[in-house]
């Protein structure tokens, strides 16, 4: 494979691959950030920011651009990209493949309840026995906090990167600042801190924030792990050096 090379980015894998294919003579490379973090990481070669506008605005750029390939590293949870992505790919006869990277599992220790979705991630931190004095940390990003507005008398802690442009759909909240990835140290004292009883995560995978779950453990705090969507149809490879690999064969 030669030629053009869009990487749907926004994930550490996403850059990573950036940088290993930046002394590539044979590729050209763009990376799609979507914007909504406001002060990214810097990223080697061409980046462009922004949506392209569903599928049909995603088939036009790739046309005009002359994309060869399409590598969708993007967050396992960032499921509407990767649709518009499969199905332009599909369209065009663009090859197409997913850094999908593994999901976590439990390990001796951990006291994970699974749910399929945000909402019954709500039921559960309704169900849970967090004390007066205790919070519930909600790793969900942002975007994903809507589900559990109706628990008025719940406190909870939110970490985000940047200021949200709206406010939390959260009646009891604390918004905290920062950027990752964190250590294991770090994450203890934070759990402590603001005295953690609760942790909801995404499913993400990979190690930037695993962390929080080994504190977590460490301090015998249950999570509720939201499982993460299943990758389009297609080829997956489990990491950037996978992907090169994949990007350097005939297809």
């Amino acid at each position: 494979m030669r030629g053009r090379i869009l990487i749907l980015g926004g994930t550490g894998e996403a850059a990573e691959l950036a940088r290993r294919l930046e002394h590539r003579a044979e590729f050209d490379v763009v990376t799609s950030l979507a914007g909504r973090t406001r002060r990214p990481a810097a990223i080697p070669g061409r980046v462009r920011t922004g949506g392209f506008g569903g599928t049909e605005g995603l088939s036009a750029w790739l046309e005009s651009e002359g994309v060869e390939a399409v590598v969708d590293a993007t967050h396992p949870y960032a499921a509407i990209i990767s649709h518009h992505a499969a199905r332009a790919c599909s369209a065009l006869d663009i090859p197409r493949v997913q850094l999908w990277r593994p999901a976590w599992s439990p390990v001796e220790g951990d006291a994970w309840t699974r749910v399929a979705s945000f909402e019954a991630a709500a039921d559960a931190v309704a169900a849970a026995r967090v004390s007066p004095g205790g919070c519930v940390f909600l790793s969900t990003g942002a975007r994903d906090l809507q589900a559990f507005g109706p628990l008025r008398t719940t406190r909870f802690l939110v970490r985000v990167v940047d200021a949200p442009q709206a406010p939390l759909p959260l009646a009891n909240s604390e918004l905290i600042f920062d950027r990752g990835p964190f250590g294991v140290e770090h994450e203890r004292a934070l759990f402590v801190d603001h005295g953690v009883e609760l942790l909801v995560s995404r499913n993400s995978g990979g190690g930037a924030t695993y962390p929080k779950l080994a504190a977590a453990r460490e301090l015998g705090v249950p999570v509720v792990m939201v499982d993460r969507p299943d990758p389009q149809p297609g080829e997956t490879v489990a990491s950037a050096a996978q992907a090169v690999r994949w990007l350097a064969r005939d297809h």
